[in-house]
């Protein structure tokens, strides 16, 4: 069956218009415009709390064609604001599908546009940055349109944190070491590496103190995923600053940057992010190269500054803390993708080691962080 409704457009705040048919839910919407590579996993993406207040356009032209399943949440609903789509299908009889795509998007009230020039947007974006847009019915004047992307607020100062986290604490039982989670938007397959692993399971909401973290007395402090610009987040990089030291921590993608935040280095925002499934990463110490998951828009600056790693040796950053050597280096441009502390029990990376979706190189990084356990 078709699940297209009319015809409508997308705006980018350069003026960019690219024309196709609305498929989601009707009405307007906005967010920062940002392209995922992944050729699968288009549900976990789009609820994945990372990706909080934007609008994901899938550079693989079919989407959709295996249908939705309740096994393919990442969290408990749908978080980007929209999807762009070249070739949107609706497909339910897949194997394992428990529904059609485009139905689902309109049943979750989440806008979406297909036949779109994605190979243009996609060079656009790539070529001048992620920036706001929207999706339009074609009945909406461009002017009109361009005022309401110009409304939408930038990524750069975003605390969207609090938007995503748990309410109040969640507990999971287990035998295990005993993990303490800050949650600013932690995925369900990270809960399933933990849990799989026995580990006894603790969220706390994102605005959480250091010391009711560490009133949990946890074995390790772990710092999760999620949305918007880490240097809007200083409560949560406060909480954590009072944990390294007498905790063990680690962390992954805004996990990541929180804690480089807290032991007084840097974060910038990245020309358009890393969103796929498919970067490599090089392991400095072993030399291994995992191909991972990704999802994020900001990165930690080098120990001078510096955007780029132009070596492949484990430079150090003096910190708040000691010595913090880099651990793992992005193959495509040289970021920062790691870094262990040296003289406290701390380290994490930016990529997404659960893979969902994704490759499975990077998941035995769970059990290297619960070999810091206290």
């Amino acid at each position: 069956m078709s699940a297209v409704e009319s015809s409508g457009y997308l705006l980018l705040e350069d003026g960019t218009r690219l024309d196709g048919d609305l498929v989601g839910a009707p009405g307007t919407a906005t967010g920062e415009v940002v392209f995922n590579t992944s050729m699968a996993g288009y549900q976990e993406s789009v609820t994945d709390p990372s990706y909080a207040g934007q609008i994901i356009t899938f550079t693989y032209p079919l989407i959709g064609n295996y249908g939705v399943s309740a096994e393919a949440m990442e969290s408990d609903r749908v978080h980007a604001r929209a999807v762009v789509m070249r070739d949107a299908k609706n497909v339910e009889d897949a194997a394992g599908a428990e529904g059609g795509w485009l139905d689902w998007l309109r049943d979750c009230g989440v806008s979406a546009i297909s036949g779109v020039d994605t190979r243009t947007l996609v060079r656009q974006i790539r070529d001048r940055g992620a920036m706001r847009g929207g999706i339009f019915a074609a009945e909406v004047p461009e002017a009109e349109a361009r005022e309401t992307v110009g409304a939408e607020p930038s990524m750069e100062g975003a605390d969207l944190a609090r938007e995503v986290t748990s309410a109040e604490p969640v507990e999971f039982p287990g035998e295990g070491p005993h993990v303490v989670a800050i949650d600013t938007g932690i995925k369900l397959s990270i809960l399933r590496q933990f849990r799989e692993r026995g580990c006894r399971l603790t969220l706390l909401p994102c605005s959480a103190s250091s010391e009711e973290v560490l009133a949990r007395d946890p074995d390790l402090v772990f710092l999760a995923n999620g949305p918007g610009d880490p240097a809007a987040l200083d409560y949560v990089v406060d909480a954590v600053r009072g944990v390294v030291g007498k905790k063990p921590v680690v962390g992954i993608c805004l996990g990541h940057q929180l804690l480089c935040r807290a032991v007084g280095l840097e974060t910038f925002k990245l020309p358009f992010g890393h969103r796929g499934a498919n970067h490599p990463v090089k392991d400095l110490e072993s030399g291994r190269i995992d191909i991972t998951s990704q999802n994020h828009g900001f990165a930690v600056s080098g120990p001078d500054g510096e955007g780029r790693i132009e070596g492949d040796e484990p430079v150090r950053w003096s910190t708040e803390f000691g010595e913090a050597e880099l651990s793992h280096l992005n193959l495509y441009d040289r970021t920062v993708e790691g870094l262990v502390l040296k003289d406290v029990s701390a380290q994490a990376v930016q990529y997404h080691p659960e893979a969902a979706p994704g490759p499975l190189d990077a998941r035995y990084l769970f059990d290297r962080f619960l070999d810091l356990a206290a």
